[in-house]
C-alpha cells in the first residue's frame, strides 16, 4: 500500500525544484519502465498494479534496491504525470555526471531548447546515432521532466545529461564547434569530422549570437520549399545523419 508520505514524495517529483532536491525523477509506463528494469540502474521505488508486479517477477527480482509497491487504478491515477497512467511508475536515481569538460566525443549542446517534446526528441536522436552526451543550458527544459523523459523513451539509460555554461563549453573544449544557423555553409558540403559539439537553438530564437559567433563551423540544411524553418529536433536529426554517416 503506497503511504501518504510516500504519495507526497513521488507527487513533488513533478517539480524540477524537487527532482534537484532529491536527485530523482519519474518514469512511467510499461515500455520505458521494462527497459529500466531490465537494466543496472539503481531504482528507489516500484509502483505498480498489482497484477503487474505478479507477472513480471523476474524483472522485479532484479533490483532489490528497489522498493515495489501494489496500488489500485486510483492511488496510480494520483501520483501519475499521465492523463491515463499505464500499469507502472518507477522512481529512479538521477546519475553522476563527470565534468562536462571531460566529453571527448560528439555530442549535442542545446541552447535554450524550451520545448519538452523537442528535448525528448534530441535525446532519442542521440541515442539512435550512438551519441552519449547531451549538454544543456540553463534555460533549456528539464531533462528530467516527465513529459521529457516520456518523449526520450528510454534514451536517459544510454545518454548523460549535462547542464552548463555552453560559450565556456565551447570554448575550453578541444572538440571541433558546429552550430546550426540559417546563413551557414550547406551541411551536404560540410568535411567530415571525427568528433565534434553540435549545436542546436532555440526553437524561436535560434542559437544566441555570443555562442553562434563562438563556433568554429556554421552549417545550414539547405531549403529547397517555401517553409520558414525547420523544428529544432528534426534539425537535430537531420545534422546528425549528415555528420555521423560521411
Amino acid at each position: 500500500m503506497l503511504s501518504k508520505t510516500q504519495s507526497k514524495y513521488i507527487r513533488s517529483l513533478a517539480l524540477q525544484k524537487f527532482r534537484k532536491e532529491h536527485q530523482s525523477f519519474i518514469a512511467e509506463g510499461e515500455k520505458i519502465a521494462s527497459e529500466w528494469l531490465r537494466s543496472s540502474e539503481k531504482i528507489q521505488f516500484i509502483v505498480a498494479l498489482d497484477t503487474w508486479l505478479q507477472e513480471h517477477q523476474q524483472l522485479i527480482q532484479m533490483h532489490p534496491e528497489a522498493h515495489s509497491i501494489a496500488v489500485n487504478e486510483a492511488e496510480l491515477q494520483q501520483i501519475s504525470s499521465l492523463q491515463t497512467p499505464n500499469k507502472i511508475l518507477l522512481v529512479i536515481h538521477a546519475k553522476a555526471k563527470p565534468n562536462v569538460q571531460q566529453i571527448d566525443d560528439w555530442c549535442i549542446a542545446l541552447d535554450g531548447i524550451r520545448n519538452p517534446g523537442n528535448m525528448g526528441t534530441i535525446l532519442r536522436i542521440a541515442d539512435w546515432f550512438g551519441i552519449n552526451h547531451i549538454v544543456c543550458s540553463a534555460d533549456c527544459v528539464d531533462a528530467f521532466s516527465p513529459k521529457v523523459v516520456q518523449a526520450a523513451m528510454g534514451a536517459h539509460l544510454r545518454v548523460g545529461i549535462y547542464e552548463a555554461d555552453l560559450l565556456g563549453f565551447v570554448q575550453n573544449s578541444p572538440l571541433p564547434s558546429i552550430a546550426a544557423a540559417l546563413g551557414g555553409i550547406n551541411a551536404f558540403q560540410f568535411a567530415h569530422q571525427e568528433k565534434g559539439i553540435l549545436i542546436i537553438g532555440n526553437e524561436a530564437n535560434g542559437i544566441n549570437e555570443t555562442l553562434l559567433h563562438a563556433a568554429r563551423y556554421q552549417l545550414m540544411i539547405p531549403r529547397y520549399g517555401g517553409a520558414e524553418s525547420l523544428n529544432a529536433g528534426v534539425s537535430a536529426g537531420i545534422l546528425c545523419a549528415i555528420l555521423l554517416g560521411k
